[in-house]
């Protein structure tokens, strides 16, 4: 494993002063009374529990860097000199026909009415978190176009500042939810669909109710965690008046803004924002069948579960509950994780590693798949940002994992196509971009495809963030078609586990793929003996 620094990082903006450092506290081995910093307990004694997040917290997305026994990395792809599987039917594999374009990546979810995307990815849930508010438009439009699924997170609805309740406490109105998906809908063209998440103040606020009186959302999603946290989603705000609503509303929101302590401090500048946080939710299973029984009587016609790198007991009950609850897509989210909004620490510490969790969530798939019970679709979530990890962990989860949920890697092009849009208005466009052009037909490769897309009379109308989406996606289809034809695998339910190989040993003992240099060895032998049947993959 790598040093990690427990004291020092640049997610919470703090560093060492020492080059050798004290490895299970990360304090310098030679600390100065008069150094002028800045660890993270040097940093701590005058911003205290500030030091708790990535910062400036809201304005940057950060990704837990501990460096597990092993991960994804510790697993290679087979290639195959024959075969070609999954052509369409009555196709046969020779030269002309297994060419990797015409590599199938469409994928499909859902116990009963699939879902059909035209790439195996989805966002991560984009929610109340500032970064998903300001750069929805590029998010929504470039999902949209792209064929995918777009989850829209949880608490929208509760820290919406136009918010408005009846007596009883339900939302009636919310512009923030009604803007997000309207922007996902106008663009959308048939394949992949915005989905709502809902955790305990949503549920409490009768977000399911809205969603679908008023906009008839198809499938909703239930929230048992995420990979970076399990203790309920957090914002900051950094308004005295913005924080005291928010607590008004039932948030928990720290410190206590109704303190006049708290009230002096903000006035006094010390203190600059507050937190706002969720609820613990605490599951039991005939509440959990009970409530998906709710839903669908109030006519959702999908209900998926997000559950986060809890151990492996509460990785069984969302397993087998899915199961008996026909749960339509089961994302499992393994640690670190993290798009920014958890405390640095949990995502360093906290929960069980992706690798770990997809291979026991595969075991535990496959136990229930041999005793008769339909396993639900599922989905791998956890630290995936390229072709190679989306090609890994669906054949690790073959044949039940049917796609892999993605935080930051989607977030990313959309922020980045937002920015070109005012580098170019500003004409202080970096070196990085300005060499391929100054315009956007020049600048993305792939903005021609968009414009024939949407037309020529709206293309004007498409944020360049959501043009990025749609290149970055680009690139994902052709390099997992690149990798899934040199494993002679031409559409997605052709991908197998023994694709894969483990590069060491103890990657083979927890996934259970064979070690490379026993996988094919029987057949090899076979060969090598003169058994022709060697060759029949």
């Amino acid at each position: 494993m790598n040093l990690q620094r427990p004291n020092a990082n640049e997610a919470t903006r703090t560093s060492n002063r020492s080059r050798d450092v004290a490895p299970s506290s990360g304090i310098c081995t030679r600390c100065v009374d008069g150094c002028k910093g800045n660890c993270e307990v040097f940093h701590a004694t005058y911003r205290g529990r500030e030091l708790l997040y990535p910062g400036p917290f809201g304005t940057i997305t950060a990704g837990g860097d501990k460096d597990y026994p092993v991960d994804y990395s510790h697993l290679n792809i087979h290639g195959y000199a024959l075969g070609a599987k999954g052509l369409p039917k009555g196709v046969e594999g020779n030269p002309d026909t297994a060419r990797f374009p015409n590599v199938n990546t469409e994928t499909e979810y859902g116990w009963d009415k699939k879902v059909k995307m035209s790439l195996p990815v989805f966002t991560g849930a984009l929610g109340s978190t500032e970064i998903a508010r300001r750069n929805w438009e590029h998010f929504a439009v470039g999902t949209a176009i792209s064929g995918i699924t777009l989850v829209c997170g949880e608490n929208v609805c509760g820290i919406d500042p136009e918010l408005v309740r009846d007596k009883n406490g339900k939302v009636t109105k919310s512009p923030d939810m009604d803007r997000r998906i309207e922007a996902y809908r106008r663009y959308h063209g048939g394949k992949g669909e915005i989905l709502i998440q809902m955790n305990v103040e949503d549920t409490r606020l009768g977000v399911a109710e809205y969603i679908i009186n008023k906009h008839g959302i198809e499938t909703i999603e239930l929230k048992w965690g995420q990979g970076a946290k399990c203790i309920g989603g957090e914002i900051k705000v950094g308004s005295l008046e913005r924080a005291l609503e928010l607590q008004k509303r039932g948030y928990i929101v720290t410190p206590d803004p109704s303190d006049p302590v708290n009230q002096a401090a903000f006035k006094d500048g010390a203190i600059k924002e507050f937190e706002r946080h969720s609820r613990l939710g605490f599951i039991e299973e005939e509440e959990f069948y009970k409530e998906c029984q709710r839903l669908r009587k109030l006519g959702f016609k999908r209900i998926t579960l997000k559950t986060g790198a809890y151990g492996l007991r509460e990785l069984a009950m969302a397993i087998k509950w899915s199961s008996r609850a026909k749960i339509d897509l089961l994302t499992i989210d393994g640690a670190p994780g993290g798009t920014g909004m958890s405390p640095w620490r949990m995502m360093e510490e906290w929960g069980m590693p992706s690798l770990y969790l997809h291979a026991a969530a595969y075991e535990f798939a496959k136990m229930l798949d041999d005793r008769g019970e339909k396993v639900a679709d599922m989905a791998f979530a956890g630290g995936f940002s390229s072709e190679d990890g989306i090609f890994k962990a669906l054949a690790l989860g073959a044949p039940y994992t049917k796609a892999i949920c993605m935080g930051r890697a989607l977030m990313i092009p959309g922020m980045v196509g937002k920015n070109i849009a005012t580098w170019i208005e500003e004409k202080s466009l970096p070196r990085t971009v300005s060499e391929y052009g100054s315009t956007p037909e020049e600048i993305f490769v792939c903005y021609e495809e968009v414009k024939d897309l949407v037309g020529s009379s709206e293309i004007k109308n498409i944020p360049l963030g959501a043009v990025g989406i749609y290149s970055y996606c680009a690139k994902l289809k052709v390099g997992l078609q690149q990798l899934m034809a040199g494993a002679r695998c031409f559409s997605l339910p052709a991908m197998t586990r023994k694709e894969l190989m483990s590069l060491t040993e103890e990657c083979a003992k927890v996934t259970g793929i064979p070690y490379l240099m026993d996988s094919y060895r029987e057949e090899a032998m076979e060969i090598l003996m003169g058994a022709k049947e060697a060759l029949v993959r």
